[in-house]
């Protein structure tokens, strides 16, 4: 299976002006081709580092993918380090300055004198056409191992990754296999005990087991490595099998699902209607559930029915009264209170659930930054309504 690097070049992202979004899509489309992304490096514009950073990664990968620096100014070295980088000259391509000035025409401008540098390319390399941009691409071969240099800016990037660099690498690699990833949602468990029920798949080699934690809930991902997407699919099907049994329903749901979606399903099945009050949260629930109604086909009515924030921290009986009359005024289902209270080294979240049913009252004590506090109250309150 073939291995690959992505170096994204570009002051303005190790500054943190711009968040880098090309190494995350070229990634994904990577792994989908069944290509291993062992690094991601960012450069800055900055010639030598940036040759440095392509003679290492040559060293240890196949392909070499690098975004940004193609531009037509000074501090667009990408050309010249790949040249450096690959011990050859710059050479000009006549062709190229043609489409690059068919490409201003159709902007009704002319190219200044310095986009001519943009039709340069290191001797030998095969140059890709930019229809959707000034910048031409190419690929440099070194022996066995391949540099593609992709523009920068994101939506030509991802034009000619996919109608130009995905298929080029599927030649090249005919039959490398594919890899496949799924990801499991869970809320309601740590990081920690997560680990402790399955820490023994976590030490697969194929497929692997990972965990990610996020504010309020934690994934875990499975990653297969496989001939063919059936026998992927297959090995991922066994793992998943068994980390559902052991973790149970605090899995709520996969790949794109989200908690929200999921906890609405709860309520449209139930036939119930919602409304929220919030103290201490800042409204972030209401401002969540208020954004699913805008999703909501014509003509059919929505769960949500709105909500109120209140402006002081009520005692626990006082709020669950609070929670009762707002029910019977608003003429709602199910009531959801999130209540936040600060203490001197953590937060204390009180949710309370009033359905047809039943009523519940939880309290969870939180003890990270009190920043995030809304979000993890956000995400047990909605694994609430989940387990209706």
């Amino acid at each position: 299976m073939p291995v690959a690097e992505i170096i994204t070049i570009g002051t303005e992202i190790l500054l943190g002006e711009i968040i880098d979004t090309n190494a995350q899509f070229i990634a994904r489309k990577l792994r989908d081709a069944g290509i291993d992304l062992f690094r991601k490096t960012t450069v800055g514009d900055n010639p030598g580092r940036i040759a440095d950073a392509i003679r290492q990664a040559l060293q240890r990968c196949d392909i070499v993918i690098t975004t940004g620096g193609l531009g037509p100014t000074v501090d667009d070295p990408t050309r010249e380090a790949v040249a450096e980088a690959m011990n050859l000259v710059l050479e000009y391509r006549p062709e190229l300055w043609d489409q690059i000035q068919s490409r201003f025409r159709r902007f009704g401008r002319l190219p200044t004198e310095n986009n001519m540098r943009q039709a340069y390319v290191p001797a030998g390399a095969t140059a890709i056409t930019n229809p959707v941009g000034t910048a031409p691409a190419f690929i440099v071969r070194s022996g066995d191992c391949s540099v593609i240099s992709l523009p920068g800016v994101p939506r030509e990037m991802e034009y000619l990754l996919e109608r130009e660099v995905l298929p080029y690498l599927e030649m090249r690699f005919k039959n490398s296999g594919v890899i496949k990833a799924r990801t499991l949602h869970t809320v309601g468990i740590g990081e920690s005990q997560i680990d402790v029920l399955i820490g023994d798949l976590e030490k697969l080699s194929n497929p692997t087991v990972g965990l990610a934690a996020h504010t309020g809930q934690v994934d875990v991902r499975i990653t297969a490595k496989a001939a063919t997407v059936t026998e992927a699919d297959l090995l991922i099907s066994d793992i998943e099998g068994e980390i559902r049994k052991r973790l149970g329903d605090w899995i709520y749901g996969v790949d794109q699902d989200s908690l929200v979606e999921i906890a609405l399903v709860a309520l449209r099945l139930k036939g119930w209607s919602l409304a929220v009050i919030e103290a201490g949260s800042d409204g972030e629930l209401i401002r969540l559930l208020s954004s699913t109604n805008e999703t909501v086909s014509p003509g059919v009515s929505p769960l949500f029915q709105g909500g109120e924030i209140l402006q002081g921290l009520p005692e626990g009986n006082e709020f669950l009264q609070i929670l009762r009359d707002y029910r019977v005024n608003r003429q709602v289902d199910v009531c959801l209170g999130v209540s936040i209270q600060p203490e001197i080294e953590r937060q204390v979240i009180h949710l309370l659930l009033i359905t047809p049913e039943r009523e519940v009252t939880l309290t969870r004590p939180y003890g990270g930054p009190s920043s995030y506090a809304p979000r993890w109250a956000i995400h047990h309150s909605l694994d609430l309504l989940r387990r209706l």
